[in-house]
């Protein structure tokens, strides 16, 4: 009687083990906003975390329009990292929609944000939201994620220091190879038309003027006498290097090379990633797809 009650009581104290043990493994449900957001939220939670990402690959957060299943998303999430600085101007709706009561993790905090004149009759200064474009607030943005993983998550916070420190790393890397690649250009051919000013940090980080017939926000519509003006810099300086981004209409600058006679290069990467068997599947990647595209088309204005 007394063997089969001890060899009860040890089942439950088993059972009551491996049920803290799933409760304890069960992932931090983190939503991310697009997919350059939410590919550095893998990179630094991995296998610890389940990541949403609301806006996919190949498409554009500028426009996004929010479904119900965003909303039950971040009704069911322990976490939410966005951007900020004005990129995602469907967010505040959503989360009230959705009920969300927890924190919201800006990942740009911190970066010396940007602004611009915008091409829209108007001359207002404008916030540049695409910080991610400058490898060096990239490292700010994993810091700022590891840091709230950690604090929601503290169990796993020595993990995911680890993984951040292993990915600023790299970015470290990765940012004196961009700058070497860019360094082969002699800086008056330093030149690019693309869809639209995504690259403004880009181009302060690495030497770069960036010119495009749109604004900040894909939503922007292009003036005459912008275009005008754009038409005309391009066969004063004959700059040859031009670029369609994947989430934009081509129109634009297929006009442009039509009136310009510059040459459309390949599409770049700009506020989105490609899908996972393209060519800029993480945000390191988007970098090493882009730069040598730009230099290469660069090398010839």
């Amino acid at each position: 009687m007394i063997g089969r009650l001890l060899k009860c009581t040890a089942t439950a104290v088993l059972l009551t083990l491996l049920a803290g043990t799933t409760a304890s493994a069960a992932p931090l449900k983190v939503v991310a906003t697009f997919s350059i957001i939410g590919d550095l939220v893998r990179q630094v939670g991995g296998e610890t975390i389940q990541v949403t990402t609301l806006v996919a690959p190949g498409s554009d957060a500028h426009v996004y329009q929010p479904t119900p299943s965003d909303a039950k998303a971040i009704a069911g999430a322990d976490l939410v990292v966005v951007n900020g600085l004005g990129m995602e101007g469907w967010l505040d709706r959503l989360i009230k929609v959705s009920g969300y009561k927890g924190k919201v993790i800006v990942a740009s905090q911190g970066v010396k944000a940007q602004t611009m004149i915008e091409e829209d009759g108007k001359g207002r200064p404008v916030t540049d939201p695409h910080a991610w474009q400058d490898l060096a607030n990239g490292r700010i943005y994993v810091a700022n994620i590891a840091k709230a993983l950690s604090t929601a998550d503290t169990a796993n916070a020595a993990i995911y220091q680890q993984r951040a420190d292993r990915m600023a790393t790299e970015i470290d890397s990765l940012d004196a190879w961009v700058r070497q690649q860019i360094a082969d250009v002699p800086p008056t051919k330093r030149k690019i038309i693309t869809s639209h000013d995504a690259f403004g940090y880009f181009g302060s980080s690495y030497g770069v003027t960036f010119l495009a017939p749109v604004g900040i926000s894909t939503e922007s519509e292009p003036t005459a006498a912008g275009l005008g003006k754009l038409v005309t810099q391009i066969k004063k300086d004959k700059i040859k290097a031009l670029f369609i981004e994947t989430m934009t209409d081509p129109r634009l600058i297929e006009q442009l090379a039509r009136e310009t006679g510059a040459v459309v290069g390949p599409a770049l990467y700009s506020d989105t990633l490609s899908p996972s068997d393209g060519p800029a599947p993480t945000y390191l990647d988007l970098f090493r797809h882009n730069v040598p595209a730009m230099t290469e088309a660069m090398k010839k204005n």
